[in-house]
């Protein structure tokens, strides 16, 4: 089993402006590997429920991976999808297989 490549935005520090708040530019990085699969029904209803926002896609990332994936803009199938919550991520040598880590996705205008 083999994952797609995706293009995850990561957010860096490039200044501050006025008020001393941080100034961000999102720099493109792919990531290989990575599985897509459509978001249950359940997981729908309970993000939905709980954060008004409707779950596409769940994303598991690769053991070992040191990217920023909550709250980031990611790019896979042509479109642009945003992650929200927090990534789930179990203990990769408990975890058979490549991935131990999961994302939700949303769509992203």
């Amino acid at each position: 089993m083999r994952g797609i490549t995706v293009t995850l935005y990561e957010k860096v520090e490039v200044g501050r402006d006025d008020f001393k708040a941080p100034i961000y530019e999102e720099i493109p990085v792919e990531v290989d590997n990575v599985l897509v699969a459509p978001t249950t029904a359940e997981d729908i209803v309970d993000t939905t429920d709980l954060e008004g926002r409707h779950a596409v896609y769940t994303l598991a990332i690769p053991k070992g991976d040191a990217h920023e994936w909550e709250n980031s803009k990611i790019e896979f199938f042509g479109k642009s999808w945003k992650s929200f919550g927090i990534p789930q991520e179990g203990i990769g040598d408990l975890i058979p297989l490549a991935w131990n880590k999961k994302v939700t996705v949303e769509r992203y205008e």
